[in-house]
């Protein structure tokens, strides 16, 4: 008989008997799985669907794999009479299976909140597991979270990105090279979740923690903004020493505002502007640090230049705004400026992120496939004013109104693809009409990009910008951002490789290839 919930708040606890489902059999899922039956819990994993290779490994790992309908509730989840259920983050607060475990009393977690639990499998020298430092935000997350991993190395910290990232959390965990710090991306989802369990025995307390900002995104699943926001803000609980939040978003700093955090915390702001003391920001041209140092109110620490960051892709205005976030959750744990400066010298973003393509003609193709909602394409959008912007897909239910409105006036073009290609045209209507618009309605995802892309360059003149920022979700065209923008990119190479021809062409030419004239 395994011991209580309250008392499992260690790997070395007696997990033994505890009955698990666990959600999902993903990447996270199977982490989960892994780990409850490594500390001898009996685990039923439940899924829709699984992949051949985990379907094949669950029984090699001791648990037990149920696969079909989880609408309604399975029988042979009920009969597992489970004492925790641990749901991938996929799996939305109205699930039946989520509905079913909380009207019955039964614990719900997610991965990071039984990743904290046996935090200590693996200990430092000093005999203390790792510390965390914990990243939201609407954008920009897996950018900061890379960077603030790369500053913390730099510095010589043993440090590794994980959780929403791509590496598993529970794999970190129980990495036996040990780490001094985790950096942890954090989804909505993954923070909703966490926030269940806020009022624990042994709460998630990070050493340091972000809120990048805020805005409307995955409305779908928590029903509400007001949902997703209060699930973001869970990011700085119980924090220890330092919330930093973007002086440039209110949200951020009202977040850390009604935070019960550690006493001694400390507020660190960032954004563009002359930070004052207890702040990073920019002056001119150079990124300093007002926070941590001892002379604050009088002197600033330099970290890097505007101009070095230009010199490696790196200069537009939410990239810096990311990096000095970055530098303070690096600062917070005593990372030299000179190990922040060296670690942005060697950092690149990674694919779909603002990526220059090709420059060709005088025209410049740039990939920001990643810009998923309205929020990051308003980033990429002041980053190139003036832009044939390729915009839409799956909007997820948020009104991309009021980015049209404050960015759609500016651009030289727009391009529309997407399922929801009506509520964006309409948008245009509404608040940009005199900006030229083009649809592309191909029914096949092989021919969209190509049809942009040829309707682009028919719109480009020498010195413009063709910019996919599409604001929307992929999945109604595409089986990732990363799909899209490889299928943009490829489509950018192909037509560079027939030779195409010069920009500035003749008006007249400007037709959709999909058969629907411009407005």
């Amino acid at each position: 008989m395994s011991a209580p919930l309250a008392e499992l708040t260690s790997w070395r606890a007696d997990w033994r008997g505890l009955k698990v489902v666990v959600l999902g059999l993903s990447v996270t899922g199977f982490s989960v799985a892994d780990t409850l039956a490594e500390l001898g819990a009996e685990v039923l994993v439940a899924t829709e669907r699984a992949d051949p290779e985990y379907e094949r490994l669950v029984p090699v790992i001791g648990a037990r794999l149920w696969t079909g309908p989880l609408d309604p509730v399975p029988d042979a989840v009920r009969e597992h009479a489970p004492q925790v259920v641990v749901a991938s983050p996929g799996f939305p607060p109205h699930h039946p299976v989520i509905a079913w475990a909380r009207e019955s009393g039964v614990a719900v977690w997610g991965d990071i909140e039984l990743a904290w639990r046996v935090r200590d499998k693996v200990v430092r020298a000093d005999g203390r597991p790792a510390d965390w430092v914990l990243i939201t935000g609407t954008n920009g997350k897996t950018t900061t979270t890379r960077l603030a991993a790369t500053m913390l190395v730099a510095g010589g910290l043993r440090a590794v990105p994980c959780g929403n990232i791509g590496t598993p959390i529970l794999d970190a965990v129980r990495d036996p090279a040990g780490f001094d710090v985790l950096v942890v991306e954090l989804s909505s989802h993954q923070l909703w979740y966490l926030g269940l369990q806020q009022d624990g025995p042994d709460p998630v307390s990070p050493h340091a923690s972000v809120c990048l900002n805020l805005a409307d995104d995955h409305l779908e699943w928590h029903g509400s903004f007001l949902a997703y926001r209060d699930a973001k803000a869970v990011v700085y609980a119980h924090t220890r020493v330092a919330c930093v939040y973007n002086k440039a978003d209110a949200a951020t700093r009202r977040m850390v505002e009604e935070a019960d955090v550690v006493e001694g915390c400390r507020a660190i702001g960032f954004d563009l502007g002359v930070p004052g003391p207890s702040d990073l920001g920019v002056v001119d041209g150079i990124l300093v640090d007002r926070a941590f140092l001892e002379e604050r109110r009088t002197s600033a620490l330099e970290l890097t230049t505007l101009d070095e960051l230009a010199a490696r892709g790196l200069a537009a205005p939410h990239i810096v705004a990311n990096a000095l976030a970055a530098s303070a959750l690096a600062r917070s744990l005593d990372v030299a400026p000179a190990a922040i400066r060296e670690a942005l010298d060697g950092f690149r973003l990674d694919p779909h992120r603002i990526e220059v393509v090709a420059v060709d003609g005088g025209v410049t193709w740039v990939d920001d496939s990643k810009a998923t909602n309205p929020h990051a394409a308003a980033s990429s959008l002041a980053a190139y004013p003036g832009a044939v912007w390729v915009v839409g897909g799956l909007l997820k239910g948020v009104d991309i109104g009021e980015l049209v409105a404050g960015r759609g006036p500016t651009a030289k073009a727009a391009i529309v693809i997407g399922v929801d290609r009506a509520a964006v045209v309409a948008a245009f209507a509404r608040h940009a009409p005199a900006v030229p618009l083009f649809e592309v309605d191909a029914a096949q995802t092989e021919d969209v990009m190509a049809d942009v892309v040829e309707l682009a360059a028919e719109i480009a003149r020498d010195g413009d910008v063709v910019l996919l920022a599409p604001a929307a979700a992929s999945f109604d065209q595409f089986s990732s951002y990363a799909d899209r923008g490889h299928r943009f990119q490829a489509a950018v190479r192909a037509r560079i490789g027939r030779g195409g021809r010069e920009p500035g062409g003749d008006d007249d030419a400007r037709t959709d290839p999909a058969g629907d004239s411009a407005r």
